[in-house]
């Protein structure tokens, strides 16, 4: 009998031994040894494989790291650092799935449906990340942009995922320092800032207008 994790193993060898997906659903169960009926217990579509196989690498990365003793102490920054750095432990199992489905990946400016689902589930747990550091002021709240920087998030998973991909370097620690400096960055930009003070200045004065200087 057919199961969700024996169905998308098998499509993941077919793709990888193959070069391309199965002609059809029918010749892929055959080939398989498994009944028609039983793939769409579990599946719609080839694609719909491969976009859950992407949301199992998010959601089993979340979970994992949440699970961890240490979780709780961690800063928002830290907490994000912890997501990348076991993201990409993860990807390192199954990169030539990863490689393969990225170099099929539609190019544009929505995200791909193989990644649709995924990003929902990272964007969930960026909100979460977001309002935890608004909260403890480890995140500046910025009005019109704190509602974005869960977008600036995703931003780094396409970024790093992109430069994971091309990465030659021993135990891909050109990658451990991407992500080192893009999180680290782009946190400093959630960060009060001295534009942000000098915007606040700015409101001051325009609000007391008629405030005179000594001199």
């Amino acid at each position: 009998m057919a199961t969700k994790q024996k169905i998308q193993n098998a499509y993941i060898d077919y793709i990888l031994t193959e070069g391309n997906k199965p002609i059809s659903v029918f010749a892929f169960a055959k080939k398989n040894k498994f009944a028609e009926e039983e793939f769409y217990q579990y599946f719609g579509s080839f694609e719909a494989i491969e976009a859950g196989v992407w949301a199992d690498f998010f959601s089993t990365t979340i979970k994992e790291i949440q699970n961890q003793e240490v979780w709780t102490t961690y800063s928002v920054r830290e907490k994000a650092l912890s997501f990348f750095y076991t993201f990409f432990e993860l990807l390192k199992k199954q990169r030539s799935f990863v490689t393969y489905s990225m170099s099929h990946l539609k190019k544009g400016l929505h995200t791909p449906v193989a990644l649709k689902e995924a990003k929902e589930i990272f964007e969930e747990f960026s909100v979460q990340l977001i309002q935890e550091g608004l909260e403890s002021n480890e995140i500046n709240d910025r009005k019109f942009i704190s509602d974005r920087y869960k977008d600036a998030l995703w931003m780094q998973v396409a970024f790093l995922l992109n430069f994971w991909i091309k990465d030659r370097s021993k135990g891909f620690e050109k990658t451990d320092e991407a992500i080192e400096k893009g999180v680290n960055v782009t946190f400093d930009l959630f960060q009060r800032t001295p534009i942000d003070n000098l915007l606040d200045y700015g409101k001051f004065l325009a609000q007391n207008a008629g405030f005179k200087m000594p001199f």
